[in-house]
């Protein structure tokens, strides 16, 4: 019997007492409900690209100039401070979305971030108010680490449950469609923004542009949102008597087990590898800051058409697990090779690395939302999912830069990274494995 065979009791539990239903209509996925889920990624990830990738800009503006190294440092605190964040959102969030339902959390998330995001292209520097321009700052990361906590995992939940079974890889890869879509958004404004502009005025004035351009985009994504549907309206939970999160602990806690620690080696690649690396080679590499950041650029636009298909092929060909295993042992195995050419192998080498490690990433975005999203009952889908996710992102990736740099002052190893980065691939395949399949199982 296999793992998902072996699964299938399970879907009817909880259900005895429910009356009997007719069956639900056959599913449609609308560009609507695919931009409405995406949009609200674009902007959470358009500001966290943006904070990382303009990560020397605001180290000179939030921070004291005399140490190059612990401003850098307190930039990637405040990063990881968002991160930190996740899981407490999460759980608010998350409880929300299964007690009142995805739209309300997707329509708050959005609301927040944009309040924040538009804040930050608005606050004092340290030259003009000192130690309260960086608490600012923390304080508005904290606050947009909260939104993130609930945002992406709301919109898998959403999207997932809105596609009929044969499109539920599809369509949970547009969450992390909008999420590359504004990484990529971010790379390309902060790579125009210092390769064009005056350095002067880029830490005057121009730095803020971005950050409140992004204000813009929450509202587009508060119109769409605001027009949603519930993807299960008539639902109601099995047991109303108990914390959706409580369910999901005593109901799955091996699942529990498994997809926290698979997100956080999936987090640690991700940031190591999309974000921390352009730095790595500015930094240490001797590549410009304004090339780097253009080479970034050009590998999240190569993702961005990657992680569709990705999330396409599993729906017909490949299952979700074994790809995602597979893709974690390519990264185990070429990360030492691809730091290497980021810290030696000049222009042509980072680009070889950036694009290659791209590649495989965007595999995984369009294949993880729906492998995690049919871990999970719809009665604790989004608490159980959010805390998983946002531990593993926020605890274990939101601090994979920080930690990074923090082992390459203390060994004297530039490669340091490129282990780190092993370990955590190495994690994520592993705990992919003990994940159970549900590629072609019903939602439960």
């Amino acid at each position: 019997m296999s793992r998902v065979e072996a699964s299938a009791p399970h879907c009817a539990e909880g259900n005895s007492e429910m009356p009997p239903v007719p069956p639900p209509e056959p599913k449609r996925l609308s560009f609507g409900i695919l931009s409405a889920g995406a949009v609200g990624n674009i902007l959470e990830w358009y500001d966290f690209g943006l904070y990382g990738l303009f990560a020397p800009v605001l180290a000179a503006l939030f921070f004291p100039a005399h140490d190059r190294t612990a401003a850098l440092l307190g930039v990637y605190g405040g990063f990881a401070v968002g991160f930190m964040m996740r899981p407490i959102g999460g759980l608010v969030l998350g409880h929300f979305g299964d007690r009142l339902g995805r739209r309300f959390v997707l329509i708050w998330s959005i609301a927040m971030m944009g309040v924040t995001t538009a804040a930050i292209g608005l606050l004092p520097t340290y030259s003009e108010i000192g130690i309260g321009a960086p608490v600012l700052l923390l304080l508005l990361r904290i606050v947009q680490g909260f939104s993130v906590g609930g945002e992406f995992t709301g919109s898998v939940a959403y999207l997932v449950e809105s596609a009929p079974p044969h499109r539920r890889g599809l369509a949970g890869s547009f969450a992390n469609i909008g999420a590359t879509a504004g990484m990529l958004l971010a790379a390309g404004i902060a790579a125009a923004a210092i390769t064009f502009s005056d350095p002067k005025h880029l830490q005057s004035w121009l730095w803020r542009i971005p950050f409140l351009f992004g204000g813009l985009i929450a509202a587009l994504g508060f119109l769409l949102r605001n027009r949603l549907q519930e993807p299960n309206p008539a639902r109601k939970p099995s047991r109303p008597d108990r914390l959706p999160l409580k369910q999901a602990i005593s109901d799955a806690p091996r699942t529990m087990l498994w997809a926290t620690l698979f997100t956080s080696g999936y987090g640690i690649v991700d940031y190591l590898t999309m974000v921390f690396l352009p730095t790595y080679a500015s930094e240490y590499g001797g590549i410009s800051e304004s090339h780097a950041l253009q080479i970034n650029t050009v590998a999240q636009a190569v993702a961005l058409a990657i992680v569709p298909l990705a999330g396409w092929k599993t729906d017909h060909a490949i299952r979700r697990r074994s790809l995602l295993i597979g893709v974690f042992l390519a990264e185990c195995a070429v990360a030492w090779f691809c730091f290497k050419l980021a810290y030696g192998g000049g222009l042509g080498g980072f680009f070889v690395a950036q694009i290659g490690f791209g590649l495989l990433l965007a595999l995984v975005m369009g294949t993880a939302p729906a492998m995690l999203a049919e871990q999970f009952k719809s009665d604790y889908r989004l608490s159980g999912y959010s805390l998983c996710f946002n531990i593993g992102i926020g605890i274990a990736g939101g601090t994979a830069p920080i930690v990074a740099t923090v082992l390459i002052a203390a060994t004297g190893n530039h490669f340091a990274p490129a282990l780190y980065l092993m370990l955590a691939s190495a994690i994520a395949a592993g705990a992919a494995f003990m994940l159970v399949d549900g590629s072609r199982a019903p939602l439960r």
